[in-house]
């Protein structure tokens, strides 16, 4: 019985401690996916603004021989900033 309770109190601390680590990356990695997708949509939009000019073009063909899906279909792109507002919550 002594030693069931020791093991259960061992298991009860380090359920805390778990809890505790878990909290404080699960705030890192949600914090560091919003700067992945605001990276993401400023590159997205820098691609936008860059693709009429005509340096752009062999880089843009080179880039779609080796990620075919790097770029989305020509008539549903928009030119226009779709970058979240990073000052407001989320």
């Amino acid at each position: 019985l002594g030693r069931l309770q020791d093991s259960n109190a061992v298991l009860s601390h380090y359920n805390d401690f778990a809890e505790n680590c878990f909290a404080d990356v699960s705030l890192e990695f949600s914090r560091n996916t919003r700067l992945l997708k605001s990276m993401k949509a400023d590159l997205d939009y820098i691609f936008l603004k860059l693709s009429p000019l005509p340096c752009f073009r062999s880089i843009k063909s080179k880039i779609m021989a080796t990620y075919p899906d790097a770029f989305p279909d020509e008539s549903t792109s928009d030119a226009f900033d779709r970058r979240p507002d990073l000052e407001l919550p989320q």
